[in-house]
């Protein structure tokens, strides 16, 4: 584009001190949205809505299929109008401000399940527009090109996405002790539109910088750089985040009979992670991405497979597998988006219709976490805070701490059957 500054030094606004943390902002604004949508809502509709776990896992697929079909054309139509990234970013805040007031403000009733679909539609929508926006501009917000500064760039955006899923985890019940009724959720769903609304508004410089220029993807050029190895690598090592996120607050209340500890359970997993990212970030710069991953991956298998001998009132053995799978996820949410975006760098694609898929890739897993667990845990005669059988409580032991561990090795392999410098 004729006139277009597409280096990536300090130039304008993106150059200045506040770049970097104003990324994290961004993410943290779509981390505290994205962790009801995992953690939050099957509980919610399960229990407030009075949705069954089956019809409830239908609902899911539906609408996760919906938005990961949707997430190459957001990405395509980001690289098209590069002009428009601002508008794009405030869309997305918009949307995830709106949606969770209407989201948490529904009641049981006989047309509850159309109007949650509608809903998590809008929701669903803003927030892939506003992730695969941020993720594909790591090269336009770094001060500086190469490896190194996207790292950087990931530290940022990584610790303030962990800030933002901190404070999504521990609202709730802070707003039930602050007076808040129906669990919380209808004050939630306001303060999430208010974060929302606070980071559009500061985060508007980030997004006066047009991108880099680059060729238009295709699957011989994605596959060269190597991003279809990575992809793999993110589908196979996202399943097991999706299935433990879909599950959690169903094991920690029914299976390890905790209850009202899911939220300081949740902070301790996630100040797990927020406190490993500059470990990880400095050990990657060290000895690089790929034997980094190649100690964290393991370690998590280890910490997460005890949860598997637990039982009711172990919450001190739990809490502590919280805060070390915490610190290994860390590990895998810095380095893995900056390998994709390494690869595209150095191959020059665009990449915002590669994050789309990229994108795609994790909430297949989020799919088919929700497509499988549910109905199995239905079929088992599970019922969410109700009487249940041991063989229902052994079911969902399973699908939450075996199943998980077993992705997690396949994921271990294909990490080591990558280059050693974890860019192709």
């Amino acid at each position: 584009m004729a006139g277009q500054d597409n280096s990536c030094g300090p130039a304008g606004p993106v150059g200045s001190a506040f770049t970097y943390p104003l990324v994290g902002l961004y993410a943290l604004m779509l981390s505290a949205a994205g962790l009801p949508l995992y953690i939050h809502l099957p509980q919610f509709a399960a229990v407030e809505l009075g949705i069954n776990l089956g019809a409830l896992g239908v609902i899911l697929l539906a609408i996760r299929l919906f938005d990961l079909l949707q997430d190459p054309v957001i990405g395509w139509a980001i690289d098209r109008w590069p002009g428009a990234q601002g508008a794009f970013a405030g869309a997305a805040a918009l949307g995830l401000a709106a949606g969770f007031p209407l989201l948490f403000g529904l009641e049981r009733g006989e047309d509850v399940a159309p109007r949650l679909v509608v809903t998590l539609l809008l929701l669903y929508t803003a927030y892939s527009l506003g992730s695969i926006l941020l993720y594909s501009r790591s090269t336009s917000f770094a001060r500086r090109p190469g490896a190194d500064e996207l790292v950087v760039v990931a530290t940022y955006r990584e610790g303030g996405a962990l800030a933002g899923v901190l404070l999504a985890a521990i609202a709730p019940a802070a707003l039930v002790a602050l007076g808040a009724g129906a669990s919380g959720y209808p004050a939630f769903g306001l303060a999430l539109g208010l974060v929302a609304l606070a980071a559009a508004l500061l985060c508007r410089p980030i997004w006066q910088r047009l991108p880099p220029a680059g060729q238009g993807l295709s699957l011989a050029g994605l596959a060269a750089a190597g991003g279809v190895r990575l992809l793999a690598l993110g589908l196979v090592n996202g399943l097991p985040v999706a299935i433990t996120s879909t599950l959690f607050l169903f094991f920690v209340e029914d299976r390890l009979a905790l209850k009202g500890t899911a939220g300081p359970l949740l902070v301790l997993f996630f100040l797990g992670a927020g406190l490993s990212i500059p470990v990880w970030s400095a050990i990657a710069r060290r000895i690089g991405p790929r034997a980094t991953l190649g100690i964290s991956m393991p370690l998590a298998i280890a910490a997460f497979a005890g949860s598997a001998f637990l039982g009711a009132g172990d919450f001190a053995a739990f809490a502590v597998i919280c805060l070390i799978s915490g610190a290994t996820l860390g590990a895998e949410t810095l380095l893995l988006p900056a390998m994709f975006s390494v690869a595209l760098a150095r191959a020059g694609l665009q990449a915002s219709l590669a994050f789309g898929v990229w994108t795609l890739a994790g909430k297949l897993g989020l799919s088919i976490a929700a497509f499988l667990v549910m109905p199995v845990l239905d079929w088992n005669g599970f019922q969410p805070n109700g009487p249940n059988t041991p063989a229902a409580l052994d079911m969902l032991t399973f699908l939450y701490a075996v199943l998980p561990c077993g992705l997690k090795v396949i994921g271990t392999v294909l990490v080591w059957r990558l280059p050693k410098d974890g860019a192709a």
